[in-house]
């Protein structure tokens, strides 16, 4: 026995020893172990090696690369975005106005859904503005396809998938928000669950905006248009009113900082909104504006050469028309000239210049002007004016005084910015315009016409039915005017349409501003009276000090007071001269 552990227990060496329990075999059998188990610690070395590099790139997949691969998809989604992605709207300062997020639209393979009454009661908790038996019957049909709710959020899309819900599916989409929600609605407008443009901007540069491209830079002023909202509707309120609307605009480039159209409404809540709460009253609405209708008949009249400033009229008698009379508010007595006609706003005097002009010179004068066409603004919702057919004598009278002819307000404001831009009326534009250039220019009086109309408009807030709209340093001109509408059987007495046209610097124009509120009521504070100088022009002075210095108008110091000889000194008769055409015609867009 003990010979037999000394074979199996025999070193390598002559002077090692063995330790209790090993084993050191000689010859082919301890050779053939050695080699056995070299070869097991290579091959665990192998395993070993094998399960470190896969279990090495499991870690890396799961955990150092997720963060990597989230981000790049995420760069990936921004930049294919799902069909129907529009181009954002900013204001002219980069404001977002209308921007397009991701939505899902969910639909359902009936044909999987497993209990329709189920599925139809949790999808009614989920989109409230569905009923249950809607649903119901939507996931009854034996279509294989049925749309749930399209662009929905997705908080609304996290629940469906917290549900389980057999059947229910979704898809990648795009919905249009509107940040500044009702603030600039009737200006930039809506879109559709199929993401094409409805109203306003979004329709009316619809195209542009499916491109997908740049932001589409509007003319409009945020800063702006708060004031003018704020300012309209509290006006609006204060007159009882039953709506009304405002618009600022640039004289030299045509840029429209703000377009205020009460009631709006918010573009998120569609449903039961009003046709009159959509309605553009700036652009759509075509108006008889009443007396600021004079800056047009004073300015055509003295560029025609037909009077000047010292001739006289005699406005104490009323001037027939037709089977009616045409008489003022408040009759004067004496004879007066042509600019107290319209500084003092005589009916009776503007019928009498609007005889001496003739229909056929007054008519050509408002289509060079681009008052008998559609504007050619970024909406859709443009109004035609009306005007009468056959441009009979009475209509002339009629016309002189904003009577017998609808425009829009922007027509009223566009033609008054040129008037007051030395004679160079431009393109209205609700676009940024890229080195403040205009679409088009067209001369429409000359420049000496031009710079009597200030002085006169300047005298209307100085000295005449303006008075209210005097914001001291800004040195603000304008008009009122002051129309009954037109209702079954002629016109309704006590529904106005109170308005004021002003423009400011008047020794240097920058700006046109025109407020308008529709059905104004008169209280205590007018002595019952609603018209233009109580009602608009206070407006129009609040507004202007409010936005003058957002706009960088700057205040100046008054201007010293021309008496009556000065003013006639420096516009003597001007000779009977044509004012010089462009080859653009009136709302050519050129």
């Amino acid at each position: 026995m003990s010979r037999r552990l000394r074979d199996l227990c025999r070193p390598h060496a002559e002077t090692a020893r063995c330790r209790p329990g090993e084993m050191h075999l000689e010859g082919a059998a301890g050779k053939a172990i050695s080699l056995a188990r070299r070869r097991l610690f290579v091959t665990g070395a192998v395993f070993l090696l094998a399960f470190g590099a896969i279990g090495y790139r499991l870690f890396d997949l799961s955990v150092i690369r997720a963060g990597v691969e989230a981000e790049k998809a995420q760069r990936a989604a921004g930049k294919t975005l799902p069909p129907g992605h529009r181009a954002d709207i900013v204001d002219r300062n980069g404001i977002v106005l209308a921007t397009s997020i991701r939505a899902w639209s969910i639909y359902a393979d009936p044909a999987h859904v497993g209990d329709p009454g189920r599925t139809a009661r949790i999808l009614a908790h989920i989109f409230p503005n569905q009923s249950v038996r809607t649903l119901a019957a939507k996931l009854q049909r034996k279509s294989r396809f049925v749309w749930i709710q399209r662009q929905a959020s997705p908080a609304a899309y996290q629940q469906i998938l917290r549900f389980g819900l057999a059947g229910i599916h979704a898809r990648p989409d795009l919905r249009r928000a509107y940040p500044q929600r009702a603030l600039v609605a009737h200006v930039v407008g809506t879109s559709d669950v199929d993401n094409r443009g409805t109203a306003g901007v979004e329709a009316g540069l619809d195209k542009r905006i499916r491109s997908g491209g740049r932001p589409v830079g509007l003319s409009i002023d945020l800063r702006v248009q708060v004031a003018v909202r704020e300012i309209l509707a509290r006006s609006i309120a204060y007159w009882k009113a039953i709506g009304g609307a405002a618009l600022v605009m640039d004289v030299r480039t045509g840029e429209i900082p703000a377009m205020v159209s009460l009631p709006d409404y918010d573009p998120y809540n569609l449903q039961g909104v009003p046709k009159k709460a959509r309605f553009n009253r700036n652009t759509l609405g075509v108006y008889e504006l009443g007396s600021v209708f004079k800056v047009l008949n004073t300015a055509m009249a003295l560029d025609y050469g037909v009077t000047h400033l010292r001739k006289k009229y005699r406005v104490d008698k009323p001037v027939p028309a037709g089977r009616r009379f045409i008489r003022d508010t408040h009759p004067i007595a004496k004879p007066i000239d042509t600019g107290t006609v319209m500084v003092k706003s005589s009916n009776i005097g503007s019928a009498l210049i609007g005889r001496q002009i003739g229909a056929k010179r007054q008519k050509a004068f408002l289509r060079r002007a681009g008052m008998l066409a559609k504007l050619p603004l970024e909406l859709p919702e443009a109004g035609q004016p009306l005007y009468p057919r056959h441009w009979r004598p009475v209509n002339t009278l009629t016309i002189s005084f904003g009577h017998g002819i609808a425009v829009t307000p922007v027509h009223l404001a566009a033609a008054v910015a040129g008037i007051v831009n030395d004679g160079v009326m431009v393109a209205p534009t609700l676009l940024k315009r890229p080195n403040g250039r205009p679409k088009w220019r067209r001369r429409i009086v000359s420049s000496k016409t031009s710079r009597i109309l200030r002085e006169l408009m300047r005298r209307v807030v100085l000295e005449g039915t303006g008075k209210r709209a005097n914001a001291r340093g800004y040195r603000v001109g304008g008009k009122t005017g002051t129309a009954e509408k037109v209702g079954r059987g002629g016109y309704r007495r006590k529904a106005l349409l109170s308005s004021f046209v002003a423009a400011f610097p008047m020794n240097r124009p920058r700006y046109v501003l025109l407020v308008s509120l529709d059905e104004p009521k008169g209280n205590k504070k007018s002595y019952g009276y609603a018209t233009a100088g109580w009602v608009a022009a206070p407006a129009a002075k609040e507004i202007i000090e409010r936005i003058a210095p957002i706009l960088r108008i700057a205040p100046q110091a008054e201007e010293p007071r021309k008496s009556r000889k000065q003013v006639l000194a420096s516009a003597a008769p001007a000779p009977r001269k044509r004012a010089r055409r462009s080859a653009a015609p009136a709302g050519s867009g050129r």
